[in-house]
């Protein structure tokens, strides 16, 4: 452009140094909270629905519950935890949702339809258990594995059946910590 005989050029605006960082800081702080996100819900959020009323009144069939998977990467299961795992480590079976009864070093049996853990009545299992199953006769809980049995005790696939047997360790998934309410109205923390 020429203006009384002088040229002017016009200059052209770069970027200062200050909204450079600015935009890197940001892009920074959004990629760290989307991976921190992914990394909170895989190991706290993970999704699984329960199949079944064995675990009724506390879970039903249809029901979503969230499972801590990282918990069990620092703690051991212990008696009351609400597990997740899949049955002998078969992917073509369904994941199976039960309370640890009984952790490795325990001895435990069935008599008089009462669950014992070291010659004590447990108090987690709940009701009169009909089919002792493998508990007809007292059994030691190797280590590695965790004894399981459904809330509803009359009628369900649990450790006293001998094809799933006590869970190894490395089949349990994690602790569930959450469940959401059938009609999805109401939710609660699973104790």
């Amino acid at each position: 452009m020429k203006q009384d005989g002088y040229y002017f050029y016009k200059k052209r605006k770069r970027f200062s140094d200050d909204l450079v960082h600015e935009v890197i800081h940001w892009i920074l702080g959004v990629f760290i909270s989307v991976i921190l996100a992914l990394v909170l819900v895989y190991f706290l959020g993970v999704s699984f629905v329960v199949s079944g009323d064995s675990m009724s009144p506390g879970l039903v069939d249809g029901q979503k519950v969230l499972v801590n998977g990282l918990i069990y990467k620092f703690t051991q299961p212990k008696p009351g935890d609400v597990v997740v795992f899949l049955p002998n480590g078969n992917s073509n079976l369904n994941y199976y949702v039960k309370t640890v009864v009984a952790v490795p070093g325990d001895r435990v049996y069935v008599a008089d339809g009462n669950l014992y853990v070291n010659d004590v009545v447990s108090e987690v299992v709940k009701g009169r258990i009909v089919d002792p199953g493998i508990l007809a006769n007292e059994i030691t809980i190797a280590q590695g594995t965790y004894f399981v049995m459904s809330d509803d005790v009359s009628d369900s696939d649990d450790s006293r059946n001998a094809n799933i047997g006590p869970v190894e360790n490395r089949y349990i998934e994690g602790k569930v910590w959450f469940a959401f309410a059938k009609d999805d109205s109401k939710m609660h923390l699973v104790d």
